[in-house]
């Protein structure tokens, strides 16, 4: 390589250090939420494009090779931080734990709206035990009952109804 090629390449890769670092920054900044980071992740961009030239690499458009590096310097960095987060976190002290209230309030709430069931007419009683005990789709209830779809869809949505009346009042 000669020095004029040398001078060449730095030319060009100031000029466009200049007319596209900025939005490189920002767009860096807007995927890895860290400045720090996005200002490094920018001049690793800059220097494998160095490399890239003087290695003898052509690039026809200098602002799509400066993003897709940048691109999967952003990929590798996700990577490594998604890699380390876990690690660490347990190396602090931290043990994931899974909170059941949420579970158990929801099971309590199904049996009281099972018993509430006993209450309905016996239409929608029929119905509604084939729908959310048995766990039958329309088509089987609506065979079962020999009654049309539409019908049971309409029982169903009837009972629910009276259901969330009953629930409400308990």
């Amino acid at each position: 390589m000669t020095s004029k090629q040398d001078i060449k390449r730095g030319v060009v890769l100031t000029q466009a250090h200049h007319d596209f670092s900025n939005g490189m920054n920002s767009y860096s900044f807007f995927k890895v939420h860290n400045h720090a980071t996005s200002d490094d992740l920018v001049q690793d961009t800059f220097m494998k494009t160095w490399k890239y030239l003087a290695r003898g690499g052509k690039i026809e458009i200098m602002k799509a090779f400066l993003y897709h590096v940048l691109n999967n310097l952003i990929v590798d960095e996700y990577r490594k931080r998604k890699i380390g987060s876990l690690d660490v976190l347990l190396e602090k002290g931290f043990e994931p734990s899974i909170d059941h209230t949420e579970h158990i309030f929801d099971v309590f709430d199904g049996k009281v709206a099972l018993l509430l069931i006993q209450d309905l007419p016996i239409k929608y009683q029929k119905v509604m035990r084939m729908r959310y005990v048995r766990d039958l789709s329309l088509k089987e209830i609506a065979l079962i009952t020999e009654q049309s779809r539409n019908t049971v869809a309409v029982q169903l949505h009837r009972g629910l109804g009276k259901l969330k009346i009953l629930y409400s009042h308990k």
